[in-house]
């Protein structure tokens, strides 16, 4: 049975024979419905992270009550194939034996104690024995949290002030990086969100991503001020905007060129494209590297890491101070233990990326032969579907804003079929390795009956 179905969703030519594209019947959603309700009457839009309102797409949050390998099963009992793996922490999928049952362990022997552990050393020798790019270490609670200490950091080693970004690049919800673009070539960041001073914002210079004649001017405006340049090596937070080796490159050069730090922000890339991140993908060495997500196992956690000599700099051996209360906290230690026991592995990468470049290779042949103007970029195991005809999206400006409407009707679409995407056509996609070929192929065949459906109602 597997052969058959295996037969007709990966062969490019048999991929173009019509399907049942009709529109199922929507999920029930009411017992969700009734949670939000109430939900709203204890948090701000009934939610505690915005994404999560579903304004982006159709209907009301989906409460999520259980996930299991690449499942996950809903307050209304609606069953889903999920790509989102909680916004891609779960690279072993939803519960993994060997994660639950080390965070048990540990558990009982009590979750916090604001005290060192053996765990964190652990925890952190398997990262820095398998990471040339990296010396030193210190955890945090979250990627938020990592990455406002490496620019604390940055400020503290080099004695500047002024931070360069890139505009679709996403860092978290410190004050200093939640700011866009303002009108200009070269422009200090306007602020994105109520509430930040605008003093804080004119501290941060926001670029476009790609273009080196924009970084160059930068520089040459600023000089002698710039403390870092921050940037996702693979943007991944307003699509998958992925850039040339060459652009990375280039920023590193013109980092070293200034006496400026390079920050690496990998809290989505860090251990998702290889253990060693994309600065083992590019090869390129970051000053200071920021993580999250995947080294706590589906628990709270954050990470920045660095030289020795860089590192030396934070409190208590240097002046530049960082504390919390449940950084290297035990529970989420174990659980990123276990976790990157498992990714330490030998052919661990190289399975999940094959297995995630067939999966959206074929759905590109599928849209390809339908003449569908859509587009799947990939990059290890993350992915995104962008409704566009060009071949590299590498800015923000680059994403049309109205293509999203087609993502509503996907997304939409793919619930009522039983298969999860996080709620907004700007979030990429994850595989885990608990994707098994027959799941992945059950997912394609919704996703090709959704994209006829979408390209239909044109």
């Amino acid at each position: 049975m597997f052969d058959s179905i295996k037969k007709i969703f990966s062969s490019g030519e048999e991929e173009t024979t019509s399907l049942n594209s009709g529109a199922k019947p929507d999920i029930s959603r009411e017992k969700s419905a009734q949670l939000y309700e109430k939900a709203k009457t204890f948090f701000p839009g009934g939610v505690n992270s915005p994404v999560r309102a579903f304004k982006s797409v159709y209907g009301t949050p989906l409460f999520i009550e259980k996930g299991d390998g690449c499942y996950l099963w809903d307050a209304d009992g609606n069953q889903f194939i999920d790509f989102c793996c909680s916004w891609g922490p779960l690279i072993l999928g939803h519960n993994p034996a060997k994660v639950r049952e080390k965070v048990v362990e540990v558990m009982a022997n009590g979750m916090s104690f604001g005290a060192p552990t053996a765990l964190e050393n652990e925890l952190a020798e398997l990262i820095i024995s398998n990471n040339k790019y990296i010396e030193k270490i210190r955890f945090t609670s979250s990627g938020t949290e990592a990455v406002m200490s490496a620019i604390r950091l940055a400020r503290g080693t080099t004695k500047r002030d002024k931070i360069i970004k890139f505009e679709g690049c996403y860092h978290g919800h410190s004050d200093s990086l939640l700011v866009k673009a303002g009108s200009g070539l070269v422009t200090f960041g306007e602020t994105s969100s109520a509430g930040i001073p605008k003093s804080f914002a004119n501290e941060t210079i926001v670029v476009s991503l790609n273009d080196k004649e924009a970084l160059k001017k930068a520089f040459e405006g600023f000089k002698d001020q710039i403390a870092a340049v921050i940037i996702e090596p693979v943007p991944a937070n307003n699509g998958l905007l992925l850039q040339d080796k060459d652009f990375l490159q280039f920023v590193r050069d013109i980092c070293n060129e200034n006496c400026a730090l390079l920050i690496f922000d990998e809290v989505i890339s860090g251990f998702r494209v290889g253990f060693e991140g994309a600065a083992g993908y590019y090869d390129i060495q970051p000053d200071i590297v920021t993580y999250g997500k995947i080294i706590g196992g589906g628990l709270p956690v954050g990470a920045y890491a660095s030289s020795s000599a860089i590192m030396s700099n934070i409190s208590p051996e240097g002046g530049v101070y960082q504390a919390g209360t449940l950084s290297g906290n035990p529970v989420a230690m174990a659980a990123g233990i276990a976790q990157l026991t498992e990714l330490s592995k030998s052919g661990f990468y190289k399975e999940l990326n094959n297995k995630t470049q067939e999966f959206t290779d074929s759905i590109q042949r599928y849209a390809t032969a339908k003449n569908y103007k859509f587009k799947v970029f990939t990059i290890g195991s993350i992915f995104w579907f962008a409704f566009t005809d060009k071949d590299k999206i590498q800015t923000a400006e680059d994403i049309d804003p109205a293509s999203m409407e087609k993502f509503k009707v996907m997304h939409k679409e793919l619930l009522n079929r039983g298969v999860y995407f996080g709620p907004s056509g700007y979030e990429v996609g994850f595989i885990s390795a608990a994707h098994s070929k027959l799941d992945l192929e059950k997912a394609k065949r919704q996703i090709f009956e959704t994209l006829d459906i979408v390209f239909r109602s044109r």
